[in-house]
């Protein structure tokens, strides 16, 4: 048996129960990891409240398909599936499943959804990493086709997403503009940025620089601002559903580089997240760290959307 934060119905954190549940069983091509730290997304809590509704078709249309809330881990793999060729006990991992899971004390995933932890790293860094790190590089690299010395406009810069998008567009030589609220200009600065905006100060919907790539880590861009300031863009997320159907409707009918996505799962992209993070190219800033316990109380903290980097929720308190 296994402690897990168990969710009957939608609704927001207060429908969570933390559970003693089954231990998952383990597949022939999967492994068992003990958790020893999470991190928290907005797609956690939109799973969670089953928004937007059409995402129900996936989770469960009247009541969740999965029980078990989380996307994000890192831990010490307990067992191995018979066909697991990369990992054996032991080793530490850190990687995301969509399907949910994470937030208990053991998870069962493929190993093509997880990479080893990086010399140097602690459980509750790399917890953070996975999806918002995957949804940074594959939009500025996988989509956004980033080369060395284009200039990007990262919007959202200092959330989740955004904070690692930064660093990453730095690692890969890009000269990088950020847009943030007054308040987390000198923390997006710090990340490397070459420049700040404040949208509190300058409305970006009216900012007429042009840039090679766009990314809006935030999700309140439109199509005309891509236009106007993009050669080409990745959106990764939609404050509405109208904003959503207007964009993509849009980008249909337009000639404009411009993806939209849902960041993959994969090894290779996670160790490349795991070497940069090793060479101190990247480093995943956490601002709020909860117990296991209070895991609700995260998702409530970030679905306010004001994070600052990551909030992380700890499994074990021994030395990691």
């Amino acid at each position: 048996m296994m402690k897990a934060f168990i969710k009957n119905k939608y609704g927001g954190p207060e429908v969570l129960r933390l559970e003693e549940v089954e231990k998952p069983a383990v597949k022939k091509d999967h492994i068992l990891v003990k958790v020893y730290a999470n991190s928290a997304n907005p797609v956690d809590w939109h799973i969670l409240r089953g928004k937007p509704f059409f995402a129900r078709f996936t989770f469960g249309l009247l009541k969740p398909k999965d029980k078990i809330l989380g996307a994000d881990f890192a831990g010490i793999i307990v067992e191995v599936g018979k066909d697991v060729k990369l990992f054996k006990a032991g080793d530490r991992v850190f990687g995301e499943t969509l399907k949910g899971g994470a937030f208990a004390e053991y998870v069962s995933v493929p190993e093509t959804e997880c990479a080893k932890m990086p010399l140097g790293s602690n459980f509750a860094e790399m917890a953070s990493v996975p999806t918002a790190g995957l949804t940074a590089f594959q939009a500025l690299i996988t989509h956004g086709k980033l080369i060395k010395g284009e200039s990007v406009l990262i919007n959202g810069a200092s959330g989740g997403v955004g904070h690692f998008a930064v660093q990453i567009a730095k690692a890969y030589g890009a000269t990088v503009t950020g847009v943030s609220s007054s308040r987390n200009v000198d923390f997006v600065k710090s990340l490397g940025a070459d420049k700040v905006i404040a949208y509190d100060k300058e409305n970006i919907h009216q900012h007429n620089e042009k840039y090679d790539l766009v990314i809006d880590a935030n999700g309140n861009l439109f199509h005309d601002d891509y236009k106007r300031m993009a050669k080409r863009g990745a959106t990764i997320g939609f404050t509405t559903m109208i904003h959503m159907i207007t964009l993509l409707l849009q980008k249909a009918i337009s000639k404009l580089p411009l993806v939209q996505f849902t960041a993959e799962a994969n090894t290779k992209d996670l160790n490349t997240l795991a070497t940069l993070i090793e060479e101190g190219k990247i480093k995943p800033q956490i601002e709020r760290s909860y117990s296991y316990k209070q895991i609700p109380q995260a998702i409530s903290y970030i679905e306010a959307m004001r994070t600052r980097g990551k909030v992380v929720m700890i499994w074990s308190h021994k030395k990691s």
